[in-house]
């Protein structure tokens, strides 16, 4: 199972938690991981790497699980200088969701490869839902739960099309060939967006497949869940706002979301984070 990961120094906690997810549930099915970082800068912000330090703890519990398991950290660097998404720079978004646009540009990336952000926790077997009949499609994913009632492609008059671009299933053949992600790049370094990458994938994407809840669940964990994305979500009560609870906020993950379906995988985070400062 190849799985893609892009982020800087702040996504190694959740890429560790998601890596420690994946092992409990490939069960002996080799895992390739490919992490994509890279040197940035904006108005605002340095941005440091994903490190190598923390790159080779994470290959270490890769190998010892199965030792053909993989682990790549990829530089993107010149690939992001030569092509920044200068339109939308400035954004809230981070230019490391960027970083997945530019895997049709790396002969290391296999033809096909899982995307996930660093908030994603593996809870169930993917096997179906990595091995899918992919061919003529661009990517799988599924809808975004609440962009699903807003964004709409105009052109196909679809009504629920939009999806949340956390996980995707990408076909790299058939994006090659459709040009998807280069007409992505483009259109940020041009179009000042909100939600910038995953817009322009949904705008762009000419062959996508929508697939069930349960492998992007996005508000509240369900028994058949099989992917949870610790995404920012609006509640209601007891007033309208937004709530943010990322995985490796452990004790936010109890006192707000009252959720423990974790705690094994949680706890083996918290020692792991404990010993590497030590």
């Amino acid at each position: 199972m190849n799985i893609l990961f892009c982020g800087d120094e702040n996504a190694e906690d959740g890429v560790l938690i998601s890596t420690l997810s994946l092992l409990k549930n490939s069960g002996a099915k080799e895992l390739h991981l490919y992490i994509l970082t890279m040197e940035a800068h904006s108005d605002e912000r340095k941005y440091h790497p994903f490190s190598e330090h923390a790159a080779d703890y994470i290959r270490s519990l890769l190998v010892k699980a199965n030792p053909n398991n993989t682990l790549e950290l990829i530089d993107c660097t010149d690939l992001f200088i030569k092509q920044p998404p200068t339109a939308n720079m400035n954004t809230r978004f981070t230019p490391y969701a960027m970083l997945r646009l530019f895997a049709d540009e790396l002969p290391q990336i296999p033809d096909r490869i899982l995307y996930l952000d660093d908030d994603i926790v593996i809870r169930g077997d993917i096997t179906a839902f990595y091995k899918q009949n992919i061919k003529g499609i661009e990517l799988v994913g599924v809808l975004d739960y609440w962009g699903r009632f807003f964004f709409h492609n105009v052109k196909t008059k679809r009504v629920f099309d939009y999806l949340n671009s956390g996980v995707l299933l990408l076909n790299m053949t058939k994006i090659k060939q459709t040009g998807l992600f280069a007409k992505v790049r483009d259109m940020m370094q041009t179009k000042k967006m909100f939600l910038p990458d995953q817009s322009a994938i949904n705008k762009l994407a000419v062959a996508k497949r929508v697939v069930l809840r349960r492998y992007n669940e996005q508000y509240r964990l369900q028994k058949d869940t099989k992917i949870q994305h610790f995404t920012t979500s609006f509640r209601f009560w007891p007033y309208f706002h937004t709530q943010t609870v990322k995985p490796w906020d452990v004790a936010r993950v109890h006192s707000v979301l009252h959720l423990h379906e974790y705690d094994d995988l949680l706890n083996e985070y918290l020692k792991i984070r404990d010993n590497l400062k030590e």
